[in-house]
């Protein structure tokens, strides 16, 4: 990303190349897979397979000594195969356990018995280093699955169970980071490059694993992304795993907001209510993590097995064009970060620039307050190599060997930080410039649309500084070396590098940091504590309220739109609280029985001025967040399902609509995510949130249908686990026969029931949404319980019928685990003759599932995506 370039380029660019990068392959024996792909192109004679050759890569990496000599040929002869497919078994999901018995009892068996002639090892088998035999691998690529027709029946499996939610097909190395995170159900976790949200799962997974039924885990997980399509597919991936605890956000990773309160302000006239309800950073009044996952966009050529388009298009230069942006992401989290924290660096690239450079240049900036952490005895089945010690750049065509050999034209692109510590030590000791570690992505930085003055400068001085920003005043420059020289090179060996030949996957760079301690200025201050003062770096012109200062004035003359800034009163209502504000400056309220958490709005010349202003979010193109709180709709939902009164839907409900009448969907948070939204309020919503929370109730728009009903509002399949337990009406429980028909045929009569006591229980429900719960053998569920083995699903009851209000694919699902399960149970009773039918009422198109983000945002239906942060995610 060079000079002058708009920040984030480098992000975005990529990901709008549409070339098919899929293997394609020749009929030779060593691709066995091959065969059908082959016949089916052998007729078209324009067809040619990918070129898996590259001079320049290979001599880049034959002089970096990735691998030895002696290994290289095997090496290169496995980055030319097609990679091997693997899954992940979601561990929260209520079938886990009966998912991994199909596979070791089932699938195991059968493709041995039909494939294994052709293979050395098992067709299938667990990850070894994956704990719990939850993540597996396959000798089968994406092509095979896909083609031959001995595996259909395995991969019709992978495809109903991923998108389900029940597993996650993922690249064997991907699944490696989370991992060395060590999350906690209790931890804030940052995956600051989240997307497609493959990670961003395993990470929910791992938070929501040992939680009980209707019990949230006290952490939540940010999941962020720089593009907005990107984060649809995030925000597809993630709805999956009916997480409450998450936040989707849309900000570029190097200058992600940071949700900091300004303690002159709090006590001043902005806010009101006590820090108590906030979370426990409120006492610091930041929102830090306990762990961040930094999966820095790369240039993705450890993917080459599964994106072979990299062939053709790899060149050294694209390593050396991400490197400053990623020391700026790396910096930026661990600025975020928690003192005692642990964050994990990686990339889906082989190269050295990107890898073992970025974490040396962190650990010069950082000196005392982060550590590279020695994690050689975590996840010990795992092969890995150590990081390396020394590399050489190359810049159009020539090896330098350091940063004395660059070019003085080329110094603006070419960086110290990308020399190997050993060969650039020289000219760390002999830098003529004696100011120190520039912290510039440790301070509070806050995006251009939040109102912060941040503008790209160049120093005269050093012609060749690369990085020079203004921010609040203070020139801080990238080239700027560490003030403390380290004695000895940083202890790279620590770093993790996984090859494509030990266990014949990706390849894949994994680094794990530990915060000390604050992040220091040049005066050792902590730089979120900005004070003037003569011997600070960060010499601040003015306060932080001037940016609020700035963005009243700015709404007062009709400029930019402007937000107010609203506080809580004693009476839960909201108030304009703008310390600049005129005693005679209109309110702009809105009293429909939601609270919105930031209204924007802007006077219209005419007659438009005349009607309601239009009520919107801060961010132009989000629906605002907004807190849920008609007391009547609550209470009529609470009584209408008999919900418990320990389970709390106050407070926990928001929506993205801030017109009570027209929401169409509710979702509910965790305290934790409350607690980030309130106080992302607080800070004048400086956080983009896309999505967050589970949807849990959705409107019942179909006047006919729904007429009768005393309750506006019917339960999603989603909210339905999380709700169960509470429900204490309009509950049924079936046998399993019945069940299976309901999943079958989906709108039966209720004289058609086999259980003639279940068909008239159902008959006298109330009109509306219903929940049917299966019986445990014998057993009914009035007698039992609910846990972990529940199963359950929503239903409508309408005057003559019951109707199923699941999906058709989770239904197939559904059914399918239900005959796994009960093997040797009766046959499922056929239906009554079709004639019967013709009085049977359909159940609407909208209680089936959609595939909507939000009150009116559609989320398509993503294809297969690399999981990577690279350039070919």
């Amino acid at each position: 990303m060079g000079r002058g370039q708009k920040r984030g380029r480098t992000q975005r660019k990529h990901f709008k190349e549409n070339r098919e990068n899929l293997w394609k392959y020749s009929n030779d024996g060593d691709n066995r897979a091959g065969d059908v792909a082959s016949q089916s192109n052998s007729h078209n004679p324009s067809w040619e397979p990918f070129n898996t050759e590259n001079q320049a890569f290979e001599e880049y990496y034959k002089e970096q000594g990735i691998v030895s000599e002696e290994e290289w040929s095997k090496f290169i002869s496995f980055l030319r195969k097609p990679l091997p497919a693997a899954f992940r078994i979601n561990s929260s999901g209520q079938f886990y356990k009966d998912i991994q018995s199909q596979l070791e009892n089932d699938f195991s068996k059968s493709l041995e018995a039909d494939l294994g002639h052709e293979y050395e090892t098992e067709p299938i088998r667990p990850l070894a280093w994956y704990p719990g035999n939850l993540a597996w691998h396959s000798n089968f690529s994406r092509m095979q699955l896909r083609k031959n027709q001995t595996l259909e029946r395995f991969h019709e499996f992978l495809k109903l169970e991923n998108e389900i939610g029940n597993i996650t097909r993922q690249e064997a190395v991907s699944m490696v980071p989370p991992l060395f995170l060590d999350i906690l159900p209790d931890h804030h976790v940052l995956d600051m490059c989240a997307a497609p949200g493959s990670k961003t799962f395993q990470l929910l997974e791992m938070m929501h694993q040992s939680s009980n039924v209707g019990l949230l885990p006290n952490g939540l997980v940010i999941a962020n992304d720089v593009d907005v399509q990107r984060c649809n597919l995030l925000i597809h991936q993630t709805r999956r795993m009916c997480s409450a605890n998450l936040i989707v956000t849309n900000h570029e990773a190097q200058h992600f907001p940071s949700c900091r309160l300004n303690t002159e302000i709090e006590n001043g006239r902005l806010t009101s209510s006590s820090p108590s309800c906030l979370t426990e950073e409120a006492v610091t009044n930041q929102l830090l993590f306990d762990r961040v996952l930094c999966d820095v966009p790369c240039s993705g050529d450890g993917t080459l097995r599964k994106a072979p388009d990299i062939w053709r298009k790899w060149n050294s230069g694209m390593g050396n064009g991400l490197h400053r942006l990623q020391v700026q992401i790396a910096m930026r989290g661990l600025a975020l970060l928690k003192v005692g924290g642990r964050m994990v660096y990686s990339t889906c690239s082989m190269n050295p620039v990107e890898n073992e450079a970025v974490i040396a240049e962190i650990l010069r900036r950082c000196g005392s307050t982060a550590e590279l952490v020695d994690v050689s005895g975590e996840l010990p089945q795992l092969i890995r190599r150590q990081g390396l010690k020394n590399w050489k750049v190359r810049d159009r065509g020539l090896w330098l060997h350091s940063y004395e050999d660059v070019p003085p034209a080329r110094k603006g692109v070419i960086l110290q930080s990308m020399f190997s510590p050993a060969q650039s030590s020289e000219d760390l000791g002999s830098s003529s410039s004696d100011v120190p570690v520039d912290t510039i992505l440790a301070a509070d930085t806050v995006e251009e649309e939040n109102g912060t003055s941040r503008s790209q400068t160049v120093s005269s001085d050093n012609p060749g500084s690369e990085y020079d920003f203004l921010v609040d005043g203070a020139i801080l420059t990238d080239s700027i070396k560490a003030k403390v020289e380290m004695d000895e090179c940083p202890p790279l060996e620590r770093c993790i590098r996984i090859v494509p030949h030990d266990q014949n996957n990706g390849a894949f760079f994994i680094a794990v940091l530990r915060k000390l301690a604050p992040l220091q200025d040049a005066s050792g201050n902590n730089p979120h504590q900005k004070k003037k003062s003569d011997n600070c770096m960060f010499e601040v012109s003015e306060e932080k309220t001037r940016a609020a200062k700035d963005q009243y004035e700015s709404e007062k003359a009709g400029k930019a739109s402007g937000v107010q800034i609203l506080t809580e009163t004693s009476d839960g209502s909201f108030q304009n609280n703008h310390p600049w504000a005129p005693d005679d400056d209109p309110q702009k309220t809105n009293n429909v029985g939601s609270k919105p958490l930031h209204l924007e709005g802007e006077k219209e010349s005419g007659n438009v001025a005349k009607s309601r202003l239009q009520i919107q979010g801060k961010w132009r193109g989000v629906d605002p967040v907004v807190l849920f709180e008609d007391e009547d709709v609550i209470k009529t939902i609470r009584t209408f399902y008999g919900i418990d009164t320990s389970f709390p839907l106050e407070g926990h409900l928001v929506t993205r609509n801030t017109d009570s009448s027209r929401v169409k969907r509710i979702y509910y948070i965790s305290k934790s995510v409350h607690n980030v939204v309130k106080l992302n309020f607080k800070v004048g919503q400086a956080l983009k949130i896309t999505s967050l929370g589970l949807k849990i109730f959705e409107r019942q728009t179909s006047k006919e249908t729904y007429a009768s009903s005393s309750c506006a509002f019917r339960i999603s399949s989603e909210g339905l686990p999380l709700l169960l337990p509470y429900i204490r009406k309009q509950i049924l429980h079936a046998s399993l026969a019945d069940f299976e028909n309901l999943l079958k045929y989906r709108n039966i009569k209720f004289s058609e029931f086999i259980d003639v006591y279940f068909g008239q229980k159902a008959s006298n429900l109330a009109f509306g949404c219903c929940v049917v719960v299966l019986n445990k053998g014998d057993q009914t569920m009035e007698d039992a319980p609910v846990d972990a083995s529940t199963v359950a699903i929503g239903c409508w009851k309408g005057k003559t019928n019951l109707s199923a209000m699941v999906s058709p694919v989770d239904s197939q699902e559904l059914l399918a685990r239900l005959s796994f399960k009960h093997k040797g149970s009766a046959p499922v009773e056929e239906k009554a003759e079709t004639g019967s039918e013709e009085n049977v009422e359909e159940v609407p198109e909208d209680v089936e599932g959609n595939g909507e983000s939000g009150d009116g945002d559609q989320v398509k239906e993503p294809e297969e995506q690399h999981d990577c942060a690279g350039m070919f995610q």
